[in-house]
């Protein structure tokens, strides 16, 4: 009988101590919100052809990472991509893109490559798609095909 009540004592004490442990909503490190302080524009190649101007139709392939402080390049977790896919077509300056893509296109040449950091304010911000924080900064390479 002396031995019941330590060992019940144990075994509740183990059940509460796993109880504690992380839940499955605990917020994941690719998932931690970060933001550039401002548009920043990094060409990796200078193109040769056109310039992406406001109202000119442009193509681009893209690969978008979120925004991280501590990863490469400031590339967090991948959350989407076009390359080996269908080219994005868009009107600069028309608004069917969000701000920091838009913007971090215009001067581009066709031919070139460039990434861009951007804030929450000229991404998402509060209203993300599924698979991007609220609030989160991202990062774009963008390689600009056509001019039109």
């Amino acid at each position: 009988m002396n031995f019941k009540l330590p060992l019940i004592a144990a075994f509740v004490a183990a059940m509460a101590l796993t109880a504690c442990g992380g839940s499955s909503d605990a917020p994941k490190p690719q998932d931690v919100v970060a933001n550039p302080a401002a548009l920043t524009k990094i060409d990796v190649a200078v193109g040769t052809g056109a310039e992406a101007t406001a109202g000119k139709a442009v193509t681009v392939t893209y690969t978008g990472y979120l925004y991280s402080t501590t990863a490469t390049a400031n590339k967090g977790s991948q959350f989407d991509s076009n390359v080996g896919k269908t080219p994005l077509g868009f009107t600069v300056g028309s608004g069917s893109v969000i701000t920091g893509f838009d913007q971090g296109t215009l001067g581009m040449k066709v031919g070139g490559k460039r990434t861009v950091l951007i804030p929450a304010s000229l991404a998402y911000g509060s209203n993300p798609p599924s698979g991007i924080p609220a609030n989160a900064g991202l990062v774009f390479d963008i390689e600009l095909l056509t001019v039109k």
